[in-house]
């Protein structure tokens, strides 16, 4: 483990620690969320979606194989068509949504997509299998007949294979090798799932297709999770891009591979922020204006500017170090609650690992003092915003430990345990622990946490999409 200090130098103007005001106080915590709320809902929900089968459906009728086959694809319809619309809402960016569940909405949505895909696959089989149970017919006889002659099936089909193909670019080894606009792309087809599954449910659903409050309920819900996704995905991000009119202003080099962008407009004094939020970023210009990627601020809020600091990985953000000054920005935000405001215990600990440094320097302006960093790098070149990072030491009792070297390394291999842990910070299982940084790292370290006694709700990590 390796700490080397450098003299604080005065950066470029309206950077922080440049003036000689003081630097803002710890944001008060905001107490309980309505995470609970959200899987109540979600629950309740759930169950009554396969009400209608339960009433249509007279004591004693399920009788034999194909009725019990029937039954259960019926019932896994009805729980895909309630997961999909569950997946719609969690994708719609609905501030209130965010602001109660922030980035463990990315968590339930890759676990309820699992869900969706499984459901789908069983209610295709097993409707198919009843079917052709009734009929006397094969399966591929079966397929052949539902696709010409039951109305909506060839969309629903369709909609199946689009689930299958966002489900297997979903893939964890699949998403590492994957252009983030590609998996990206191909991740917004669930929308198409939507369109092309809902005819079916009401032309062939057996709960569903004849009119009364099943029916009439099924579609209020559709209407409900569209105007959702209008309000979170057009309507919200409209009203506060026109309010705030952000621009480009500066483009300083960090290092050599990692820039920051300054962002100027208007009332910026009442923008809603938090140090540890994101933006999905859109610069209008070309080669950038038709990609959108989720960046997290890298300073407090203040009137005067926004700031991201960028890690040079790919195409875009090269093109990112080229951008002018005034080029127009697209922001929707902002998202995510690992932040100070949703801390439980009064002192922090912070770990980050190469540019996962960027939402959690934001957040130690809002911290109460006494918080500690844990700062992960591979080489001194790849440690970002160090001298910010020292004035915060004098000006916030900030404690920072720089471990830099690869993770075989002794010092590094020994802070990755409880016992380095528990040696670096003795009360570390009273503190809230925010983790940023690669996947993998983000994984271990919150295993050794749990190890040295830290409590699940104390743990927030920062997840950056859906």
């Amino acid at each position: 483990m390796t700490t080397y200090p450098r003299p604080y130098v005065s950066p470029r103007p309206a950077r922080p620690g440049s003036g000689a005001s003081a630097p803002p106080a710890a944001v008060p915590r905001r107490g309980a969320n309505g995470r609970r709320l959200l899987v109540v809902l979600f629950l309740g929900g759930l169950v009554a979606s396969v009400l209608p089968w339960w009433r249509d459906t007279p004591a004693g009728s399920l009788t034999g194989a194909t009725a019990i086959t029937t039954a259960a694809g019926q019932i896994t319809g009805l729980l895909a068509g309630y997961l999909l619309l569950v997946q719609v809402l969690m994708m719609s960016r609905l501030p209130v949504l965010e602001r109660w569940a922030g980035e463990r909405i990315a968590r339930w949505h890759r676990d309820v997509a699992a869900t969706l895909l499984v459901a789908v696959l069983a209610h295709t089989a097993l409707i198919l299998v009843g079917y052709a149970g009734l009929e006397g017919r094969s399966l591929l006889g079966q397929a052949g007949v539902m696709l010409r002659e039951y109305q909506d099936m060839v969309s629903a089909f369709a909609a199946a294979g689009l689930l299958v193909l966002v489900g297997l670019v979903s893939v964890r080894a699949a998403r590492r090798v994957l252009p983030y606009e590609l998996w990206h792309a191909t991740h917004l087809a669930a929308y198409a799932v939507l369109l092309l599954g809902f005819a079916h449910q009401f032309s062939n659903g057996s709960q569903l297709f004849r009119p009364g409050p099943a029916r009439t309920g099924w579609i209020a819900l559709y209407v409900l999770v569209v105007a959702a996704w209008l309000w979170g995905r057009v309507i919200n991000p409209l009203r506060f891009n026109l309010r705030h009119r952000l621009r480009v202003s500066d483009v300083v080099t960090e290092s050599p591979d990692a820039v920051s962008l300054y962002l100027t407009g208007s009332g910026l004094d009442r923008l809603e922020l938090l140090g540890g939020q994101f933006f999905r970023w859109r610069f209008l210009t070309r080669g950038c204006w038709w990609q959108s990627h989720p960046f997290s601020v890298s300073a407090a809020a203040n009137d005067r500017w926004l700031r991201l600091t960028v890690k040079v990985v790919g195409r875009h953000t090269q093109d990112l170090r080229n951008l002018d000054p005034g080029v127009r920005v697209w922001a929707v935000g902002p998202s995510g609650t690992c932040t100070a405001a949703h801390r439980t215990r009064e002192r922090a600990l912070l770990i980050a690992a190469g540019s996962g440094i960027t939402p959690l320097r934001a957040m130690l302006e809002e911290l109460p003092p006494g918080a500690a960093l844990i700062y992960r790098a591979r080489t001194p070149a790849d440690v970002l915003l160090q001298e910010e990072l020292d004035w915060l030491v004098r000006n916030r009792g900030l404690r920072v430990w720089y471990v830099v070297g690869s993770r075989n390394d002794p010092g590094p291999r020994q802070v990755m345990t409880p016992d380095g842990l528990r040696q670096l910070v003795p009360d570390v299982a009273r503190r809230d622990v925010y983790l940023c940084g690669p996947p993998g790292l983000v994984e271990q370290y919150r295993q050794v946490l749990r190890q040295a006694g830290v409590r699940r709700r104390q743990i927030h990590l920062a997840t950056f999409e859906l």
